[in-house]
């Protein structure tokens, strides 16, 4: 059972970007009132990626075995940061899509438009702000340098 629910490290970024550019996408159709209940596979596609990284994922599958391959030479780099982002849209998706229950519309809203921002940034330009604030925490200590030891200067590469 571990080992099923073991996050890859290193990641292809090439993944990481494809997936974050179909985050967008499913983010942005789940803005249409016919599509807000886009939020809930949303949600739980964040959630199979933090258990497990794409291993149960249809986003990560189609990011990791389709497309990424197809974009040439894979470039590694470190999963818990990357783990850490997949809980931040976790967290997001999931309180939208609690939002979107309970008839909170707008707060939905608000929540996929962040989505759309720190997806959109991860995908367009490779800036992947929950490893930005993964590197903060470690250097805060407040995540064990051991976690991630190339992790330390993720901030301050950008």
């Amino acid at each position: 059972m571990p080992e099923l629910l073991r996050f890859p490290n290193p990641v292809n970024e090439k993944a990481a970007r494809t997936v974050a550019a179909c985050v967008v996408l499913l983010s942005m159709l789940a803005l249409l009132p016919a599509l807000r209940w886009l939020v809930l596979p949303l949600a739980v596609g964040f959630w199979l990626r933090v258990a497990a990284g794409p291993r149960f994922s249809p986003l990560g599958l189609l990011a990791t075995r389709v497309v990424a391959p197809r974009l040439g030479d894979p470039k590694p780099v470190p999963g818990p940061p990357k783990r850490f982002a997949q809980l931040i849209g976790a967290l997001v998706s999931s309180t939208a899509a609690i939002c979107w229950a309970l008839g909170a519309v707008g707060a939905c809203q608000i929540l996929l438009g962040l989505l759309i921002v720190a997806a959109g940034l991860e995908s367009g330009f490779g800036l992947c702000l929950g490893c930005v604030i993964f590197g903060y925490l470690m250097r805060a200590g407040l995540i064990a340098e051991q976690v991630c030891v190339e992790c330390t200067t993720v901030g301050l590469r950008l």
